[in-house]
């Protein structure tokens, strides 16, 4: 019973550190493959997701098929701003190694394989 009761407290706990990430919120995206779109940064457990919440082309806001999808995945901080876990590039449907560096207002966000030695990134800009 005291186990139950300590692993309840545990999550409660990580729940609330997550919650009060400053990576949280609203992002843009930049251009991808013409388009691109708004992030929601959440809570996923003790780690952070990004759902895809609008999308956008040269013609404005459209209704993607991956809208409510998880582009950030599992993402978990590991101190001055930097996180881990893993991104998802709808325009292949591959997942990759993630990474992100928060700054102020701006994430720079990273997709690697080869173990983190070949990256593509992106900045981002908080809405």
């Amino acid at each position: 019973m005291k186990k139950l009761i300590l692993a309840a407290v545990m999550t409660v706990a990580t729940a609330g550190i997550a919650s009060a990430d400053p990576i949280l919120g609203m992002w843009k995206t930049e251009v991808d493959d013409g388009s691109y779109a708004h992030i929601d940064m959440k809570p996923c457990g003790a780690k952070i997701c990004g759902t895809i919440a609008k999308t956008f082309n040269g013609d404005g806001e459209y209704q993607s098929p991956n809208i409510g999808k998880k582009l950030v995945i599992d993402m978990e901080a590991k101190g001055d701003g930097a996180y881990a876990g893993e991104v998802w590039r709808p325009s292949n449907d591959k997942i990759y190694i993630g990474k992100m560096q928060l700054n102020g207002n701006k994430i720079k966000l990273k997709g690697c394989v080869a173990g983190g030695l070949l990256c593509s990134s992106q900045n981002w800009t908080r809405l």
